[in-house]
């Protein structure tokens, strides 16, 4: 008879999980609760991301960017959900201990602030050109400047690159002394990163040139460019944010992740050998590292923006 109500009893049991898993899944299909946190339901039924109460046992050593080992990723964005702390995942397996810091220095780039002070310089610059009609005379507007110098800087494809644009913007010495860098190189890289950032700002087909219509989009007074944010993990971050890949120093500068490229390493020996530790990477290299990144940015946002359609 006590084994009969035992095994009812576990039967209900069994039929009652069953229920709220099935309800559990019901509620959390389209809830994106991002590494570390797993999606439960309310005692009102609704959905709410936690932080995970336990990870599988499964080992695959990772090292954080807090230099704590962990016995796999998972453990990690458990710990940084844990703690509140921005953890992430400087390389697999063990963390090394360092015996020779290297200095992360910041990549020289054109923050929000600089593109939108280059701006407001070069539409202060045009407005001063305009000339309003007279009793005899028909005036300038805005545009009419514009297309003047468009035309003057167009090589006859119809298009402005970055080249021809940064020539049109040096016509005015007051307009080019950005002074976020110290050094005069760096200042020059500054503007043509500025310059760069205008052209993206309203390069509606993405070729890195401006038609006349997106020239005049771009400078228009009555525009207030969208501030961009940049994703990394299940985190979005601000314009001016840093973080740190490997011995590398990545910020965010309108939108984007733009890091440092220094070749890492923990060996002494290949510290020793090299006269400069921070021995440049290939371009391209480069570039694929950082591409990592803004594509894992895409990702973030494409799964943010299904799960609000959804």
């Amino acid at each position: 008879m006590l084994r009969s109500v035992a095994v009812l009893l576990l039967l209900a049991l069994a039929a009652c999980n069953a229920q709220e898993l099935q309800s559990k899944s019901k509620v959390c299909a389209n809830v994106f609760c991002g590494a570390g946190r797993e999606c439960t339901v309310t005692e009102k039924g609704e959905p709410s991301c936690l932080c995970i109460e336990s990870c599988k046992p499964h080992k695959r050593s990772v090292c954080g960017s807090n230099s704590k080992t962990y016995r796999n990723h998972c453990e990690l964005h458990r710990d940084a959900c844990l703690t509140g702390l921005k953890i992430q995942v400087a390389h697999d397996g063990h963390c090394h201990e360092k015996k020779t810091e290297q200095a992360a220095e910041s990549p020289v780039v054109c923050y929000a602030a600089d593109r939108n002070e280059l701006r407001g310089r070069v539409i202060q610059w045009l407005q001063t050109e305009v000339v309003p009609d007279g009793w005899f005379v028909k005036g300038s507007n805005f545009s009419d400047i514009l297309l003047k110098y468009f035309k003057s800087h167009d090589n006859g494809d119809s298009q402005l690159d970055s080249s021809e644009l940064l020539k049109f913007i040096q016509q005015n010495d007051s307009v080019v002394e950005l002074q976020s860098y110290a050094d005069q190189e760096s200042n020059k890289l500054l503007r043509s990163l500025c310059v760069d950032a205008l052209i993206e700002l309203s390069d509606e087909n993405a070729d890195w040139k401006l038609s006349f219509d997106e020239f005049l989009n771009c400078l228009k007074p009555g525009f207030n460019p969208p501030e961009k944010k940049c994703a990394l993990e299940d985190e979005t971050y601000e314009d001016g944010a840093e973080t740190q890949v490997e011995c590398n120093r990545c910020v965010c500068a309108c939108g984007n992740w733009v890091c440092t490229a220094m070749t890492c390493t923990d060996k002494t020996a290949a510290l020793d050998e090299t006269a400069d530790a921070g021995a440049e990477m290939s371009e391209e290299e480069w570039n694929l590292r950082v591409a990592e990144l803004n594509k894992h940015q895409e990702t973030v946002e494409k799964m943010k923006s299904s799960t609000k359609e959804a």
